[in-house]
């Protein structure tokens, strides 16, 4: 038998799905970072799913506090996390409970099996020991004793007590799948370095630990082969990994230098949307100006205030603190100040599935609010592009004096993708409607004649002085009106500045077939899974499928119904009980859609999305 890595011939593969499983205080973010950002380095295609319990500390070994990190790396194009695993690591018997379902069969299963005690077995609800009763014969099932061997590695080093110990078995597991799939131990032990530098017996103990993995691994004669994914083929450039609430973070602050303005953030904590606020926080450099406000409400007025006296303004949030922001929005709209809304979706009502996601927030987005009341509402699809989506919101919004909500969810927000670095100077201009100087009979309600964007004077300008507020105004003095036919003028404005945005913003374009028997809809962060499966049910020789994705929701591009009209069939599919379809029959009268709809807090996978399409079409 093989037991070397330089006897053994590794099998080329163009891509691998690995998930990492354990409970919250296994390191099981830690590890998949590390090996996200250990195969970028080597340049592999990745996309990643973060999937984290509700709870901040569930009870250790309970099935619903399983903390799980999904990476999907390759050498060719990678557009989500991945469906089926190759690869799952469990580091107890709730991890593998939760997630063998998701692993094909015949691939591996690495399990710690000092943690396959009988009181965590009853934990995870098995009657039997997996381990010892046949229901694994499907799997190769790789037993390590991790928690063991790592407390023998760790054997004469200082300073570490039996918890920092045990913690440390995660970076064994970790150094087990860097031999599997041939990466480098480097950048994880630079990362060590940086830190743990004050702490150098962390140093030690991470990096001994990861060494004992990778070696152990190596002589193992139960893993039969190990694996080489080449880079992918890339636009050349400088690449990192990012987050998408960190690219978010980035638009707004190259929208700001775009601009010229200064950017203020005033914010609630509320998950998945509060690393935002974190990201932020750290470039006060730029001169960001971060409120942790004491309530949501609190949030958006700030911005609201900031927005009046000149600052390029934005609040961030997630579902429950949207339905809390509404009143407030509805100020910024009737006012027409420039304001971003970032809506951060989970799962709800409620507090819902605070750490799932979901796409449930659009009419919420659109109509939520009293009056009419019309906002641009547009939306991310990808980690990488929540950045251009991002700056693209703080466009429009100063531009066209109107709030925007930017829509991003869980998760896309937490998963992560390569992103090409921009410079400032290659980024569309933005420019704005503030008035510079005084200009004879100013009335801060005088518009652009194409974009209906108001004048934007700011308080303290001399010869600008004039009032804002929420009640009906004047449509040119901005002084209150009660006149029942400006407010029906005024109403009609504003609708009407939100509907000429379309002329602001692309046409919406098909991949993969211009017309044909069948186009998949969708919007926002089902990008990745809805163009992997069009493209693999086309590749299975259907040509005549089509895929349409939406970013900007309202107003919705200009073409929009001809490309609907171009094909026989058309199925929306969305993480909701159907709100985009319902907004496509809103807008045109007589559209016949078919739905595909799941609300379970869990991103669409590949296989449920190609069945559902040849319904359709055979």
């Amino acid at each position: 038998m093989v037991t070397t890595k330089e006897k053994l011939q590794p099998e080329v593969i163009e891509a691998v799905v690995i998930r990492f499983v354990g409970d919250s205080g296994d390191g099981m973010q830690l590890t998949g970072t590390q090996f996200t950002d250990t195969s970028a380095m080597f340049g592999n295609d990745i996309a990643t799913f973060p999937n984290y319990p509700s709870e901040i500390r569930a009870p250790q070994g309970s099935l619903y506090g399983v903390s799980g990190f999904q990476v999907h790396i390759g050498s060719v194009e990678i557009s989500t996390p991945g469906d089926n695993l190759d690869l799952l690591v469990a580091m107890n018997p709730a991890g593998l409970k939760t997630n063998l379902y998701a692993l094909k069969p015949g691939h591996t299963i690495i399990v710690d099996t000092d943690s396959f005690s009988k009181k965590n077995l009853e934990k995870a609800e098995y009657t039997s020991n997996p381990l010892e009763d046949h229901s694994l014969e499907n799997y190769r099932v790789i037993q390590v004793s991790m928690t063991s061997l790592t407390k023998e590695t760790l054997k004469g080093v200082e300073g570490l007590d039996n918890k920092s110990i045990t913690r440390s078995k995660n970076m064994f597991a970790l150094g087990m799948v860097y031999w599997m799939y041939g990466r480098e131990k480097e950048h994880t032990i630079e990362f060590f370095n940086k830190k743990f530098k004050t702490k150098p017996h962390l140093i030690e103990a991470n990096t001994k630990v990861l060494n004992a993995g990778y070696y152990f691994a190596e002589t193992l004669e139960l893993i039969p082969n190990a694996y080489t994914i080449s880079p992918a083929k890339m636009n050349p450039g400088t690449y990192r990994v990012i987050m998408g609430n960190t690219a978010t973070a980035w638009g707004f602050l190259a929208a700001a230098e775009k601009s010229g303005l200064e950017l203020f953030l005033g914010s609630y904590p509320i998950t998945p949307a509060t690393d935002i606020l974190h990201e932020l926080v750290k470039h006060k450099h730029f001169g960001v100006k971060a409120f942790q406000a004491e309530d949501e409400i609190a949030g958006i007025s700030s911005a609201i205030g900031a927005s009046f006296a000149g600052d390029l303004a934005i609040t961030t949030t997630s579902g429950p603190g949207l339905a809390l922001k509404g009143e407030a929005l509805g100020l910024a709209m009737i006012m027409e100040l420039p304001l971003v809304v970032v809506n951060v979706q989970r799962g709800g009502p409620s507090t819902g599935l605070p750490t799932k996601t979901e796409q449930s927030d659009l009419l919420q987005a659109m109509y939520g609010r009293n009056g009419e009341s019309p906002v641009v509402v547009i939306a991310a699809s990808t980690p990488a592009n929540c950045f251009n989506f991002a700056f693209q919101a703080a466009k429009l919004a100063l531009e066209h004096m109107t709030p925007v909500v930017l829509l991003t969810d869980g998760y896309i927000a937490n998963g992560s993708a390569p992103w090409k670095i921009q410079s400032v100077d290659d980024l569309p201009e933005i420019k704005n409607n503030i008035t510079k100087e005084v200009v004879e009979n100013w009335h801060p309600y005088d518009r652009d004649e194409e974009t209906l964007a108001r004048h934007w004077g700011i308080p303290g300008t001399p010869g600008l002085e004039h009032r804002v507020g929420g009640l009906e105004k004047d449509g040119i003095t901005g002084n209150v009106s009660q006149d029942p036919e400006n407010h029906g003028k005024m109403t009609e404005i504003r609708a009407e500045k939100i509907r000429r945005v379309q002329n602001y913003i692309p046409n919406i374009k098909t991949e993969f077939a211009d017309s044909g028997d069948l186009l998949v809809v969708g919007w926002g962060g089902t990008y990745g899974s809805l163009h992997s499966a069009v493209k693999q049910i086309n590749e299975e020789g259907y040509k005549n499928i089509g895929f349409a994705h939406f970013n900007y929701i309202n107003p919705l591009p200009k073409n929009t119904e001809e490309l609907l009209k171009r094909f026989k069939k058309i199925i929306v599919c969305e993480l909701n009980n159907g709100q985009f379809a319902n907004v496509l029959k809103i807008n045109f009268n007589g559209l016949e859609v078919s739905q595909h709809n799941k609300i379970q807090g869990l991103p669409f996978g590949n296989n449920e999305l190609i069945a559902e399409f040849k319904k359709l079409v055979e």
